[in-house]
């Protein structure tokens, strides 16, 4: 292995800033990023199709709270369930860490079939094809913000763009935290933020005329292929999974990517924005 003097070391504080009892966090900094960037995109959107812009404004807060109620459930549940229903108080505990991003698909899946459900002019197969866009440039943002806190951390290398996260979190031993790893949380945003144009480029190519589950679908496929594929580079997160072939991560991403597929092969035509006015869901 090279000499680790040679790899950048990560040693930056996970404050940006801070006024007396209140701490600004990076993490805090780029999660805000996402959905304010999120919130721009559905605006465009929303009046690229002569759509109500108002209703921007109820959907972030449909979208905000379904990101983090399912990130929050995802991580505790899927990754250390045992911990948290043995003492459930620890569920509300989110400045303790513990943010999943299949939960937050799942959170957000089931958030805006709520709003659909209260919004007929805005089907929901409709409004998950435009929120792909803004989710996938959040996830951008959102694994920026986990580099800057050393978390997810990557296996051991010796690649020449390895990286000693020497406040690494999860990392006991100072031997772990001299040790270069994998920036697989870059390597993660690298992948969401190409995602992220090429629904937007499909998206200005038919604009109202997307077909239903179109943009969902690849979504779908690609963030969570993605993901499959980089967590041979990651360290594992649940404990009872450290034997087990695949990990966590992986066995969650196998059925999205399934329905992902799904979606596309049975992608609808686009309807005219006055049929939407009826109670049909998409």
């Amino acid at each position: 292995m090279n000499s680790v003097i040679a790899y950048l070391h990560w040693d930056i504080n996970r404050v940006l800033f801070q006024l007396g009892p209140i701490k600004i966090h990076y993490y805090g900094l780029f999660f805000t990023a996402g959905f304010i960037c999120g919130y721009l995109i559905l605006r465009w959107i929303y009046q690229t199709e002569k759509r109500n812009v108002d209703d921007v404004e109820s959907l972030l807060i449909y979208m905000v709270l379904g990101t983090i109620i399912g990130a929050r459930l995802g991580h505790c549940l899927f990754y250390n369930p045992m911990m948290y229903l043995k003492d459930p108080i620890q569920f509300l505990q989110i400045w303790n860490g513990g943010l999943a991003s299949h939960g937050a698909a799942i959170g957000i899946t089931l958030s805006a079939w709520l709003y659909s459900r209260r919004h007929p002019d805005q089907p929901l197969l409709w409004l998950l094809d435009r929120l792909a866009i803004p989710v996938a440039l959040a996830g951008f943002f959102i694994r920026i913000g986990n580099f800057f806190n050393s978390e997810i951390l990557g296996r051991v290398t010796d690649v020449p763009w390895a990286v000693v996260f020497k406040n690494g979190q999860g990392l006991v031993s100072a031997e772990a935290r001299m040790q270069p790893r994998h920036a697989v949380m870059l390597y993660e945003s690298f992948c969401y933020g190409c995602i992220f144009l090429v629904l937007c480029l499909l998206y200005r190519k038919y604009r109202s005329e997307t077909p239903r589950g179109l943009l969902i679908g690849l979504f779908f496929i690609m963030v969570f292929s993605a993901r499959f594929v980089l967590e041979f580079f990651k360290l594992r997160q649940a404990e009872f999974a450290q034997s087990l072939p695949l990990s966590m991560g992986q066995m969650l991403s196998i059925p999205l990517v399934i329905i992902g597929i799904i979606l596309l092969l049975y992608r609808k035509p686009a309807q005219p924005i006055d049929s939407d006015s009826t109670v049909e869901k998409g």
